[in-house]
């Protein structure tokens, strides 16, 4: 009796330990929501702007042939699909003469796919198919069966299927029609996974939390700052300016699913530096919102001289006794010179920089050398980029 009541008793220990175990999950992923709905100034979510490690996606590719072409496939002049074509026939018991091959048909492809970490086996992965020989559309073909491979060689899936484009091409002789491109085709669920990645997210020890973007010490501390505030303790830390790495606190170790749906709905206030990106091609401009402005007086004007010849022809008049046709030039030159007066900025904020600039009737190409100019004089306080 004794040994049965030691056993009850030690059960009861156990359960007791799990309801604390799960009490204390729900009360710290309480206050994570609690402090994800204090929602600071131009706050996004932590997963809108960091990625978290073991979440990432596996490139797969693979070479293969796309039969069924209405005579838009390649032509003789590529020769891979000649001997891809011959060596598909052989493994069939199809003896052929590569010479006698016409792939009109037929069209070489590059098969490519993006398989991510949590992706098991049997699981349904979509493919896009990109032309590489001189074929002239993929409309109406179908995939054989495609392996594809990781970095390290290895088999991860299968791909075959019919394509589906979204475009289309008819030519003619003396006109042609087409609509988006036909050399790339996609396959929704045109593959499926053979193997997994050997990868296991909840085993992991530490968890590294990547931020994208422009790397920033300031905004790598308040992530820090959250996270050790949402979670209790200093788990997380700053290695650089785009690298935090956390430790898994005890009660989310084996189990670390609800921490980071948790830590993904923190808000955060991205910093960085003050930047001007300036697009000579199109007359673009994109200003940042901490763009300033010291002390500065701009003076825009615009002199413009238009030059015009307009010849006038004097001759005799009707019945004349005697007389020529003269021709005189008559040339007219319009000076028009815009006096714009000085405009005065100090400490200007955006939307202060952008309606002094509108005022004195600047356009974008003028907005782009008053920039650079602002720049060289030491007046414009942000990184001026041109692209």
């Amino acid at each position: 009796m004794r040994h049965q009541y030691s056993i009850i008793a030690r059960a009861e220990r156990l359960r007791r330990r799990e309801r604390l175990r799960n009490l204390a999950v729900i009360i710290v992923s309480l206050a994570l929501f609690v402090l994800a709905g204090a929602v600071p100034a131009n706050a996004v979510r932590l997963k809108d702007i960091a990625s978290f490690s073991g979440m990432r996606n596996n490139e797969l590719v693979g070479y293969g042939l796309v039969v069924g072409l209405a005579g838009t496939g390649d032509g003789t002049t590529s020769e891979f699909t000649i001997r891809s074509l011959t060596n598909m026939l052989e493994k069939m018991g199809v003896s052929v003469n590569p010479t006698n091959l016409k792939p009109k048909n037929s069209a070489a492809v590059m098969v490519t796919a993006r398989m991510p970490s949590s992706a098991r086996p049997g699981s349904p992965l979509d493919v896009t198919i990109s032309s590489m020989g001189d074929a002239k559309s993929l409309l109406g073909g179908v995939l054989l069966l495609t392996p594809l491979r990781g970095l390290d060689g290895r088999v991860y899936a299968v791909a075959q299927g019919s394509l589906t484009l979204g475009g289309y091409s008819a030519e003619g002789q003396a006109a042609t029609a087409q609509k988006n491109i036909t050399t790339v085709a996609r396959i929704p669920n045109g593959a499926t996974i053979e193997r997994e990645v050997p990868f296991h997210f909840n085993r992991q020890e530490g968890l590294t939390i990547n931020i994208a973007g422009t790397p920033d010490f300031g905004t790598a501390m308040q992530v820090v700052n959250r996270i050790n505030s949402a979670v209790g303790g200093g788990h997380a830390k700053a290695l650089d300016a785009a690298t935090i790495q956390m430790t898994i606190p005890k009660k989310f170790q084996n189990n670390i699913v609800p921490l980071v749906a948790s830590l993904e709905n923190l808000d955060i206030s991205p910093d960085s530096r003050a930047r001007v990106v300036v697009d000579e091609k199109t007359g673009t401009v994109v200003l940042g919102g901490n763009v300033r402005l010291t002390k500065v007086a701009v003076a825009h004007g615009n002199l413009q001289i238009v030059v015009s010849e307009s010849p006038n022809v004097s001759q005799p008049g009707p019945f004349a006794q005697r007389g020529q046709t003269v021709v005189t030039p008559q040339t007219d030159v319009n000076v028009k010179e815009q006096n714009n007066r000085l405009l005065l900025m100090e400490g200007a904020t955006l939307q202060e920089l952008v309606d002094g600039l509108n005022s004195v009737g600047a356009t974008p190409r003028d907005l782009i050398s008053i920039l650079r100019t602002l720049k060289t004089a030491g007046s414009l306080h942000a990184d001026l980029e041109v692209i």
